[in-house]
């Protein structure tokens, strides 16, 4: 048996000339920005609005607030199960990296942000879906996530990714709106003020077993946390323009995505539950079609277990089992 998957890495500029290409998952969010007629104003508004929030953020010696530029990269992430030469596209994620025109360094920034994978995919849409049909009370299928967050943590130690990546990836993603979120009186200069949530959720379980652990902040200039997916130590493992790098990039992505959150009226208070129909919200300038991205998911699941789960099915079950 083939203990050793190969991962092949490949990175494209996320600009506003970028086109999805045929084998991104195009739920991925930037890749619904980048179709339609309004596509190019979408990626333009887009990335101003990640340097305004990143010069807003970082603002020492930054008189006028136009020091920083925010370039991105989409990285994708493909997997030979077999040694055939046959690769599945696994994971999607991005990379910011930091232009300073005050001295004309480039900087690296974090890797991760988003976080696409069509196993995920599988695994909520079509795994959890059908475990639960017909069932009167929600559960969740033995083994849940396994193999996804034992690929995940094989792909993050492996030599491609230390090859490309000098450190461990950050993804950042929306709070979860069943959940209720308390402000602590933890206070970071850059990441804000910490929540802690009433409990704990589905991503959460599931992203633990990808190895990461889930802390929540509200940066300065937000009106809500959002959550951290890290290995590792965030406060002290990544700087201040690393971190803000991502607050910047996700931050903009969920005003887009998550208006009603992220670009709610009012300021999340010391007892904050998030709330999907909150009317009281501003819409930005970026046509973002959500029921799309829904219907999507389910395709992409599908699409995993055709390509991926059932055909390596015997493979992944022998590997994962010895992979503890």
């Amino acid at each position: 048996m083939n203990n050793h998957f190969t991962f092949t890495i490949n990175s494209i500029c996320l600009d506003e000339n970028y086109h999805p290409s045929d084998k991104t998952r195009i739920t991925t969010n930037f890749a619904n920005l980048a179709r339609g007629s309004h596509r190019q104003a979408n990626l333009r508004n887009a990335l101003k609005m990640i340097d305004n929030s990143f010069n807003a953020l970082a603002h020492w010696d930054n008189p006028k607030a136009d020091r920083y530029t925010v370039e991105l990269e989409i990285i994708s992430v493909h997997m030979d199960v077999d040694g055939s030469g046959q690769t599945f596209p696994s994971i999607e994620i991005l990379k910011t990296n930091i232009v300073d025109s005050k001295t004309n360094k480039r900087i690296e920034g974090i890797v991760g942000n988003n976080f696409s994978s069509y196993v995920r995919d599988y695994d909520f849409s079509v795994l959890l879906a059908e475990h639960n049909k017909g069932q009167a009370k929600f559960s969740i299928p033995d083994n849940f996530g396994e193999l996804h967050g034992k690929l995940f943590q094989y792909f993050v130690n492996s030599d491609a990714y230390k090859q490309n990546f000098n450190k461990p990836p950050v993804i950042c993603l929306s709070v979860s709106d069943n959940k209720t979120y308390h402000r602590t009186e933890n206070q970071h200069p850059v990441l804000g003020a910490e929540y802690q949530p009433n409990e704990s959720s589905l991503t959460e379980q599931y992203f633990q077993k990808m190895g990461l652990q889930v802390r929540y902040f509200m940066p300065p200039n937000s009106v809500a946390p959002l959550a951290f997916y890290f290995f590792g130590d965030l406060l002290n493992d990544y700087t201040h323009l690393e971190l803000i790098s991502t607050i910047s990039t996700m931050g903009t992505f969920q005003k887009i995505y998550r208006p009603e959150i992220y670009n709610a009226n009012a300021a999340a208070g010391k007892c904050y539950q998030p709330n999907l129909k909150n009317l009281d919200h501003s819409l930005t300038q970026i046509v973002y079609d959500r029921a799309e991205r829904s219907q999507l998911a389910n395709e992409q699941g599908k699409f995993a277990a055709e390509h991926f789960i059932k055909p390596y099915q015997t493979v992944l079950e022998q590997w994962s089992a010895n992979h503890l």
